[in-house]
């Protein structure tokens, strides 16, 4: 386990492709368990007979603890090994995935969710990092655009296989079947790339208050945010708030720090890449989650035939991402990002006018318009930002990224799930509520729309070429 060190860009062709295919699959069943999940959410309901807000609940605490540990998941990385974290974060999420499976009562399957953030948390800072180190520079943009494919090839076939697979099955065979599709992604690494390893030297102390100030912030503000507007929950926001200050400000005397604020200082397209990403995730991750309760509940649709209409726009955005990583390669990428954040409003703001009688094909050309801005933004947005640090800082920079990724995961959910406490309440939907969540569905994508637009000035201004 104390392999030698490689050189980025180094390994053989057929390493190098085996690399970006554990990488790709990882992403693929990442995005599959949290895109099929939220088709089954109204099938949980019924099981469990618990409210809307509990059922936001069993996807957001997966994003919670995911997005606490990525700092110090990017940090330890770079010290003991991204192909080693790798490994545990595919091991944690196979054993997660069964343990799921047999949640008695919804609080352990929310439990049992969170714990399988863990896995997410390790496997999403390595999994990006491990694709930048096995390719070179100047074939980076393809194999980055070949990742994000299969990320969103998850989000594709998760509606409907997830659909197909609790309407047959129940929701419980989702989760033993993800789990032994990542027995796969267990035993391939382990098994035919046992000498592929990329660390750097080990710097100070692991900076453990860094990471207890900025998991802490970020239980509070996201915790915070889901219960407002309760006082409980406008104490946590403010609480998050002075701990983000504080972990800011510890972070420029730690000796080895969590997070080098040099790389914002330093770097104009690190900066503004990483806000333009936290904004695209903030006002377009809950889209599957409202419109899989806007099929269901507002248009009596089944899993299933929900399913089918919600994998459409991923589809799109699956297909159109390896065509993207390859212009990234040779087109300056603000330019690309930020027509993809403008496509995206369009989208938005089209599903803000959803009714209780639209016709279909309204909702999947808007599906579809958010999900290609989304593949024009995602691939350019992760290129800049992994290409404008040095090789030592990759880990970090991954960590940075997918951190923003996931806060504008969890405040996107958050938002969604304050909109239905405030319209709907947080009792059982009941066929008198479906007005009001029509109301919440509306209002929350107008939310999204102004959100994306400040997201179109930060990646004009952001993502510049590097080379």
């Amino acid at each position: 386990m104390n392999q030698p060190s490689l050189k980025p860009g180094e390994l053989p062709e057929s390493t190098r492709t085996l690399v970006l295919v554990i990488a790709s699959l990882g992403g693929f069943l990442v995005t599959f368990m949290a895109s099929s999940i939220n088709i089954a959410l109204p099938l949980i309901g019924a099981d469990f007979d618990v409210s809307a807000v509990t059922l936001s609940w069993i996807s957001l605490s997966y994003m919670l603890v995911s997005t606490v540990l990525l700092l110090p998941a990017g940090r330890i990385a770079d010290a003991y090994g991204r192909m080693r974290l790798f490994n545990v974060s595919m091991i944690v999420f196979l054993v997660m995935a069964f343990a799921s499976a047999f949640a008695p009562s919804a609080s352990v399957l929310i439990v049992m969710r969170a714990l399988h953030g863990i896995g997410l948390a390790i496997g999403a800072v390595t999994s990006t990092a491990l694709v930048v180190l096995a390719f070179p520079p100047e074939r980076r943009g393809r194999a980055l655009g070949t990742n994000v494919a299969f990320v969103y090839l998850g989000v594709t076939l998760g509606p409907v296989l997830g659909g197909l697979i609790c309407q047959n099955l129940g929701w419980r065979a989702l989760f033993i079947i993800v789990g032994a599709l990542s027995l796969i992604n267990v035993v391939l690494p382990l098994w035919k790339l046992r000498h592929v390893e990329w660390r750097e030297p080990k710097g100070a102390h692991f900076d453990f208050l860094g990471s207890v100030l900025s998991g802490a912030a970020l239980v509070a503000i996201l915790v915070g945010f889901s219960l407002l507007p309760e006082v409980l929950g406008a104490v946590l926001v403010a609480a998050g708030i002075v701990g983000l200050a504080a972990f800011l400000w510890w972070e420029t005397r730690a000796a080895d720090p969590l997070l080098n604020l040099d790389l914002f200082r330093r770097s104009r397209v690190f900066a503004f890449s990483n806000a333009a990403s936290l904004i695209n995730y903030s006002s377009t991750s809950a889209m599957i989650f409202l419109l899989s309760l806007y099929l269901q509940y507002n248009r009596g649709l089944s899993t299933q035939t929900a399913g089918f209409v919600l994998v459409t726009g991923p589809f799109v955005q699956a297909a159109f991402s390896p065509m993207v990583g390859r212009l990234a390669d040779r087109v300056e990428a603000r330019h690309v990002a930020s027509a993809g954040m403008a496509v995206c409003v369009i989208g938005l703001l089209g599903l803000s006018f959803a009714g209780a009688d639209t016709a279909f094909w309204y909702i999947i050309l808007m599906l579809c318009l958010v999900s290609l801005g989304n593949a024009f933004f995602a691939t350019p947005n992760t290129h800049a930002i992994m290409g404008s640090v040095e090789t030592r800082w990759v880990g970090v920079a991954s960590a940075t990224m997918v951190t923003m990724r996931q806060v504008g995961m969890s405040m996107s959910l958050g938002v969604a799930a304050l909109v239905l406490a405030l319209v709907v309440g947080r009792d059982v939907i009941r066929p008198a509520d479906y007005p009001h969540l029509l109301t919440s569905v509306r209002v929350t994508f107008l939310i999204f729309t102004v959100l994306c637009v400040f997201g179109i000035a930060a990646s004009l201004v952001g993502p510049r070429r590097v080379r």
